[in-house]
């Protein structure tokens, strides 16, 4: 077995978009190109959306006190703990005790990474939202885990993400002892109604499930939508921990920035783990969590509002193609678009996609095997770029359809 196989068979797998260990089958490409600038989907642009005002200038305030900032203890600096857990209590309805249910992580992902990694050991069930964000399922498949699907039938849902408890309240009488999802979804972009965060919540508390609630976009909801954070509920399970950060909304994804806020004992393993991998978020750029909810009057709503116009009119480009179809993002930066039948793989549909139109894109596969049909596309764009981009994605999936 060879290095690449033995990684492969842990989950461990090249990031979404760039090609594998082995070579791949060439394919004949056919047909002319678009023309058109290149996008990549994969992920937002941070250069065509600015970060929070006035961040650059936090953060080199923070180099400016050097030892101090950069060695930090490996939650955080306590000042900047004090001011994120106020922020955090505020925003939620949840008081956050800063010495106790917090901790800074480098990035979302790395409090994604350390809360799996306090919770699961091999051959645990843990439960999972398909479709939802691809690294859920790498992590469970790294440690060794038991996948068990949870389908979330969004299509032509209307207040409410779709998600079916009764197949959740089997797993959990199962054996299931974790369960980890997004809210707002990632990579439809629909929200959890409140009945369906309280019956979540409610079922955990019955069958002490564990929880892990990636809440990375709950500042970016669209006009008309209701958010509910299951940490403020009034019942909610005694193993909880919400992940939230300031890197996507707020575009400050280079400074790897995230929380995680919950049960004391989890968050103090997740703790005894960062101070292994990571030791801390990096010292420098924890001064940048201090603009980080306290943006200039107005700007949140104008990010918000400047999404929706992207979102509305790639939304209007893909009703114009048969076939073509994606449930409205009701929160975050994600639209997932169904195709048509196409007379090629998914695989093939997304090398095609960037070598004739100069699109990357997310293919469904990664999350969940069944979604062969869609991709994803992380609409932080410029927004002219991003229609046009949408534009040839739905005329390549004319020009290959079955």
């Amino acid at each position: 077995m060879t290095v690449a196989e033995k990684f492969s068979n842990l989950g461990i797998d090249n990031a979404p978009g760039q090609e594998s260990l082995q070579k791949s089958t060439v394919l004949e490409f056919r047909g002319e190109k678009i023309p058109g600038a290149a996008v990549d989907f994969s992920h937002g642009d941070v250069d065509a959306h600015e970060p929070i005002p006035g961040s650059f200038e936090v953060f080199a305030k923070g180099v400016e006190e050097g030892g101090s900032q950069a060695y930090t203890p490996y939650r955080g600096k306590k000042s900047i703990l004090e001011h994120v857990a106020a922020h955090l209590s505020a925003f939620t309805g949840l008081q956050i005790n800063p010495d106790e249910n917090l901790i800074l992580t480098p990035g979302t992902q790395g409090a994604l990474f350390l809360a799996a990694g306090s919770n699961i050991l091999p051959g645990d069930k843990v439960a999972i939202v398909e479709p939802d964000y691809f690294a859920n399922r790498k992590m469970v498949e790294f440690f060794h885990g038991v996948l068990v699907p949870i389908p979330m039938q969004y299509e032509n849902r209307i207040g409410s993400a779709g998600i079916d408890l009764e197949i959740l309240e089997k797993a959990f009488i199962d054996g299931v002892k974790l369960f980890i999802f997004s809210n707002p979804n990632n990579p439809v972009g629909c929200i959890y109604s409140y009945e369906e965060i309280c019956g979540i919540a409610s079922l955990a508390k019955k069958y002490d499930v564990t929880l892990i609630v990636d809440e990375l976009y709950s500042r970016q909801i669209y006009p008309g939508m209701t958010y509910t954070h299951l940490c403020a509920q009034k019942e909610i399970p005694d193993n909880l921990v919400t992940i939230m950060g300031p890197s996507k909304t707020e575009s400050l994804s280079g400074y790897r920035l995230g929380a995680a806020f919950g049960n004391a004992e989890i968050i103090e393993r997740m703790e005894k783990l960062q101070a292994i991998v990571s030791l801390r978020t990096a010292g420098y750029c924890q001064s940048a969590y201090l603009s980080w909810f306290s943006e200039p009057d107005g700007w949140m709503e104008k990010r918000v509002a400047d999404h929706k116009a992207i979102r509305d009119d790639l939304l209007k480009v893909v009703a114009k193609y048969p076939g073509c179809w994606a449930r409205p993002t009701e929160g975050g930066s994600y639209i997932f678009l169904q195709l048509p039948a196409l007379k090629v793989t998914l695989d093939q549909f997304v090398k095609l996609c960037r070598a004739q139109a100069a699109v990357t894109v997310t293919p469904g596969t990664e999350f969940g095997p069944q979604f062969t049909d869609s991709v994803r596309l992380n609409f932080s764009q410029d927004h002219q770029a991003a229609v046009a981009a949408v534009e040839r994605i739905c005329q390549m999936a004319q020009r290959y359809h079955a």
